[in-house]
């Protein structure tokens, strides 16, 4: 499973024009299934995330995490983050799980976030979607879960 996650300030997601999630202060957390993933990782993807101590303290040094903070997440699905660029310049996208994997992980992360944190927006699995975030720090981290 991969994700890249982005402390923000503020963020939101549209999906013709309306907006289907938003969220101030937190992370903006876009998400991929791979092949052989599963709901265990799925689980352990939301553990982590809501872990990481990446939010200023008193003394400004990272060391709160999201709860500390009683920020938002905002998660978002997306495959290209398994693009492959290794030959050509068209990527490819064989590294992400089939659609229907992708989406019942996807859903998986939502409700697992949604059970352990009380602020959790979301965008809409496969559709356009137009992310506005203001990035804070800035600060952007990758992760990547293997079993």
């Amino acid at each position: 499973m991969i994700a890249l996650l982005q402390r923000v300030a503020q963020a939101r997601v549209e999906v013709a024009g309306r907006v289907v999630g938003a969220i101030g202060r937190g992370l903006v957390v876009f998400v991929c299934a791979e092949p052989g993933d599963d709901d265990a990782m799925a689980d352990r993807l939301v553990a982590k995330l809501l872990a990481l101590r990446i939010f200023g303290d008193a003394a400004g040094k990272m060391n709160l995490d999201l709860g500390a903070v009683n920020g938002g997440l905002l998660i978002v699905s997306q495959f290209t983050l398994a693009a492959d660029t290794s030959s050509g310049n068209r990527p490819g996208f064989s590294g992400a799980a089939p659609r229907e994997l992708g989406r019942r992980l996807y859903e998986r992360v939502v409700a697992a976030a949604r059970a352990r944190h009380p602020h959790v927006a979301c965008g809409e699995f496969g559709a356009d979607m137009q992310v506005h975030l203001v990035n804070d720090g800035p600060v952007t981290i990758p992760i990547t879960l293997r079993r």
